[in-house]
């Protein structure tokens, strides 16, 4: 009794006292954080709730369709049909599971168990391109999202997707997926020109993420007016805000759908017939030139039709090229390496991306520069011997060494004015008032004031055509010579580069401008592959309306140099009259005495052209030891246009290593312009109802 009584007596107040704080402290800090977690950091909590109860889905959009002008199908898209499993929905009873994958095993050939499905198997699989059977490929994907379907077998033949659709019945889970996939109804005709789809690149997926497509699942375009008109094409895809259920299940729309926005539909001013009739003229003059010497001599080449007046890009053929339906539904690796590995570049567009040496049809440049300068008259006279000898310098004050010049003619053409210089493309013509000589040339047009016109008819600088990779070409000066080479501008580079040779360098497509804009009266008009835009519906959204560069009779692009060849700021238009001379002398080009006669001498059309033949000596010539001194492999070229004196069409052929111009590629020229005006005759028959 004693020892109660004392204890109690000595009960200390403070103890309670600590008490009553330690749970005033577990209550306060309770009661701040359900404050914390409600109010302060409750919108972010709701936000991560509904992240996990809410998902959006992506409706895949249709892209654009692809035309040429009279309303032919180039590119398209057509229903591609995979076989999907929803693990969700398959039967409880694992022995009719089991059931399920062994018939729909027999009828798409792939085996039920194959492979294991460990962690690595998890993290890299990808559907239909793995080597894992059904049950297998449907444990992942209930693993991963049960309520998801995944892909057993992609493009599957449509009567297999009809059996499969047939016994949806009695195989729950077991559905098809039609997916949408690009088709190119022309195939490699076209191909150059339409390209093909691949999916996103790793290195963009962020910046098409943004733009609402789905990496993985969407495709982009990847060569061609594919890829130029991408975001014309590719249109938007939709959304729906969906409810799901913590095994991804949906449950119902939280939002209205967003609808897809179709991609426009685009025609282009691509012919499809005249583009079969110049890829054949093509071929065959290859194969003729192949067979008849009993060598593979040419293996690639291009031709280039156009009309002069409006820049519509009729027909386009880079040779070799590819099957780009071979990469409709997904890139082969196999067949990528083939493309990339062949020596000839099939991916590449000889068309616009490769550069060479134009030879003579570069003469075209040099011609309208003299005469514009004054270098010469029309009705001068040069003395052509077969061969002159200059002094190339390298400096004012280098004595200099003798070098000869000769002419593709070694016995000369004697007396040669402009017209003729143009018609016969006399070399030593273009020497002398290029570089001057002695006398009868004091002062040449030089190099300063011929990259001058050059550039005027488009050289040196892109055209703008709707095609990815487009090569600016070189119109090389003093300057660029001493930066790329490291040495001084000599007098022989000037002989040479008036010829288009030596330094100077063009793609395909701009020597056919060049002679666009002569046959055009100066006028450039924007080389394009777009006819028109249309919508989903057909309607025209953008029609088409050619679009004049510039007009080197009235805009002041030609630069003026002193005699010292410094330029005074001044600018100076090509007159009319130096036009329509020149114009004359590629008319001359295919009459009687012409480079070109041979070929157009019968043919009933009048036309005008320049003939060229390149010498080269590339990469290629010298693995195969073609590149002997004074006997150097040659290019083909031939430029043209008709009717002279109304111009509709402007076709360039050129081809690698085909030799002599005027005897392998003007015959391609002939070939498409008569392929043209014969489908003229037929399309207006057809409207006349004849």
């Amino acid at each position: 009794m004693n020892g109660t009584e004392k204890l109690r007596t000595h009960f200390e107040p403070w103890r309670l006292w600590v008490f009553y704080i330690v749970v005033v402290v577990v209550f306060g800090y309770y009661t701040f954080r359900l404050f914390n977690l409600q109010i302060l950091e409750g919108p972010e909590f709701l936000g991560q709730s509904d992240e996990n109860r809410t998902r959006i889905v992506s409706i895949q959009t249709e892209r654009g369709i692809i035309y040429d002008r009279n309303g032919y199908v180039l590119a398209r898209n057509v229903p591609s049909y995979n076989i999907v499993i929803t693990p969700a929905y398959l039967p409880a009873d694992q022995g009719a599971v089991q059931e399920i994958y062994r018939q729909l095993s027999q009828l798409i050939d792939i085996p039920v168990n194959r492979g294991v499905t460990d962690e690595t198997t998890v993290k890299t699989f990808k559907p239909c391109d793995n080597d894992l059977g059904i049950s297998q490929i449907v444990y992942i994907g209930d693993t991963n999202a049960p309520y998801e379907p995944v892909r057993i077998k992609c493009n599957v033949d449509p009567q297999i997707a009809m059996i499969v659709k047939e016994r949806a019945a009695d195989w729950p889970g077991v559905g098809i997926e039609i997916e949408p996939v690009r088709d190119y109804p022309t195939g490699e005709l076209t191909a150059e020109v339409i390209g093909f789809l691949g999916p996103i690149p790793a290195s963009l997926e962020q910046e098409y993420r943004d733009l609402g497509f789905v990496p993985g699942r969407d495709k982009v375009g990847y060569a061609g007016v594919e890829a130029s008109l991408d975001d014309l094409l590719r249109g938007k895809n939709g959304t729906r805000v969906v409810e799901v259920d913590v095994a991804g299940k949906e449950i119902r729309d939280l939002e209205p759908p967003v609808p897809i926005q179709p991609g426009y539909n685009v025609r282009l001013t691509i012919d499809t017939r005249l583009q079969s009739a110049a890829k054949t003229a093509l071929l065959e003059e290859i194969r003729f030139w192949n067979t008849y010497l009993n060598t593979i001599r040419s293996t690639n080449g291009v031709v280039i039709a156009m009309n002069p007046k409006t820049g519509e890009i009729l027909a386009l053929v880079s040779y070799p090229t590819f099957e780009n339906n071979r990469m409709a539904r997904l890139i082969p690796a196999y067949y990528y390496e083939q493309l990339s590995r062949d020596p000839n570049r099939p991916l590449f567009n000889h068309a616009i991306s490769a550069e060479h040496p134009p030879g003579s049809v570069f003469k075209l440049a040099t011609a309208i520069g003299a005469l514009n300068e004054r270098v010469i008259s029309p009705e001068q006279k040069i003395l052509d011997p077969g061969k002159i000898t200059i002094t190339q310098k390298f400096s004012p004050n280098d004595p200099g060494t003798d070098r000869e010049y000769v002419c593709w003619n070694e016995a000369g053409h004697g007396e040669v004015d402009f017209l003729h210089g143009v018609a016969w493309s006399c070399d030593v013509y273009f020497y002398k008032i290029s570089g001057g000589y002695k006398d009868e040339v004091k002062e040449g047009l030089g190099i300063w004031r011929l990259g001058e016109y050059a550039r005027a008819l488009g050289y040196g600088a892109i055209t703008g055509i709707e095609l990815p990779g487009e090569a600016d070409g070189l119109i090389p000066d003093p300057d660029w010579k001493r930066v790329n080479v490291g040495e001084n501008w000599a007098t022989g580079d000037t002989y040479i580069a008036a010829m288009g040779q030596g330094y100077v360098l063009s793609t395909v497509l701009q020597v056919l401008v060049s002679a666009s804009i002569l046959a055009n009266d100066g006028k450039y008009m924007q080389p394009t592959l777009v006819k028109e835009v249309l919508d989903a519906n057909g309607n025209v959204i953008r029609p088409f309306e050619p679009k004049l560069k510039w007009d080197i009779t009235r805009d002041p692009v030609i630069s003026v140099y002193d005699e010292n060849f410094y330029k005074t700021g001044e600018k100076k238009t090509v007159e009319p009259w130096v036009v329509e001379l020149t114009k004359q002398g590629m008319h001359m080009v295919t009459m009687e005495g012409g480079t070109a006669y041979k070929e157009f001498r019968d043919m009933q059309i009048p036309s005008a052209g320049k003939t060229g033949t390149a010498e080269y000596c590339d990469n290629v010539a010298q693995s195969k030891n073609l590149c002997r001194p004074g006997n150097w492999p040659t290019h083909s070229w031939y430029v043209g246009y008709a009717p002279y004196d109304n111009p509709e069409i402007a076709v360039v052929a050129f081809v690698y290593n085909g030799g002599e111009g005027a005897s392998v590629a003007a015959p391609i020229v002939r070939k498409v312009m008569e392929a043209y005006f014969e489908l003229k005759a037929i399309d207006t028959a057809a409207k006349s109802g004849g």
